[in-house]
Parts: structure tokens; sequence; C-alpha cells
């Protein structure tokens, strides 16, 4: 599979020789969405809590009698099935979402995301992404000039002036290789690579 190598100006200057294990794949949208799903059910985090019966505020004497009334029986304000009672079976602060997903499945998920974004012609590769100072006008000019409005900035490593310029452009992100992301990667319409990125990238999921 061939990358396209671009250079400053976004003009494409030749074409890098890249893995077709990673950039080569056929896309599996079943399996795409299984990683998408699974990663955002492991950040997330149980931050949500409902009163059972036994949390409400209620008195524990009976509403009514027995008998006699005609109404339903009922042996205290807290019941589920009333106004401003307690829930049957209420959310937990510590309710735990995370799905298993195994590490080849991953893997192959992140291939068939990074193959689909080199057929689209949404991947570029520079050989290298640096600022002479860490000003965020500096980096958006840049990024300006190559094309781009909305971009993933994937490195090898992570330059600190680039990541200090970058952190305040709302529609750029910088990563490194083992921070990249498969919902980061479907976000973006744009990604840009170096070409260190790329060579640690085929080391990693290659």
């Amino acid at each position: 599979m061939e990358l396209k190598l671009i250079n400053e100006q976004g003009l494409e200057a030749s074409r890098l020789e890249a893995s077709d294990t990673l950039f080569g794949r056929e896309y599996n949208e079943a399996l795409v969405h299984q990683v998408l799903v699974a990663y955002q059910a492991n950040a997330r985090g149980g931050n949500r809590a409902q009163r059972d019966r036994h949390d409400v505020a209620h008195t524990t004497k009976k509403p009514w009698r027995q008998k006699g009334t005609g109404r339903a029986r009922a042996g205290m304000s807290s019941s589920p099935i009333w106004r401003g009672g307690g829930r049957a079976f209420p959310n937990l602060a510590d309710e735990n979402f995370r799905q298993k997903l195994n590490r080849k499945m991953y893997r192959a998920g992140m291939a068939s995301i990074l193959s689909q974004l080199a057929r689209d012609d949404r991947l570029a590769v520079v050989e290298s992404l640096t600022v002479e100072a860490p000003k965020t006008k500096l980096f958006a000019n840049k990024i300006k000039s190559m094309g781009y409005d909305s971009v993933l900035v994937i490195t090898d490593a992570l330059d600190e002036n680039v990541f200090l310029a970058a952190r305040n452009l709302p529609n750029v992100l910088v990563l490194e290789v083992h921070q990249a992301d498969p919902v980061s990667l479907v976000r973006f319409g744009k990604v840009l690579m170096t070409r260190a990125a790329v060579a640690k990238f085929e080391e990693i999921l290659g």
C-alpha cells in the first residue's frame, strides 16, 4: 500500500510504501462498530445513582387500613409503584459498563479504520512536523498552509512546541502513536502522520 507523502505546502511530494496488513486491509464495518462501542463504554464511569425504597424520605406508617376502604393494599409510601417512592432496580454509582475486547480484534479494527482512511484519501504523511516556538499562530498557519482546517496529527514523539501550540486550536488534536484511538481516527475528517509515526504504527499493529 502506498500513502501520500506531502510537503509543507500540502502538495504531494512522493509516495510512501506502507504495510498492506495495516493500510491495505478490507473494511469491516461490524468490527469497527464493535471496537468503537467498546472503547467508549470502557471509558465510561459510573457517575449516576438512583435511590431505592430504603433511601427515599418516607414514613413507615401504613397509609390506610388493610381492609374496608375499597382501595388497593399499601404498606408504606416508599413503594416503587408510588409517586416519590424508591426505584425497584436503581442505577448504582459503581455500575460497570466495561466490554471485553480481544487485543487481536482491537488491532484489526484499528487497521481497518486506517486502511479506509487511506482509501478515502483522508490520510497523508509528512516527513516531520515542528514549529520554532510554542505559538498557536505559528502552528495554525503551518496547518492552514497544508490545506487543513480540521485535522488529527499523529507523531512518533510529541514535540513540546507542537503540543503547546496546538492545544488551543479547537479543530486540531495532536497525539503520539500510543495515544491514537479509534474514536479520534473516525471523528476527524483528515489525519496527518509523520513518517516515523507510520513506522511505529507498523511496529505496534502490524
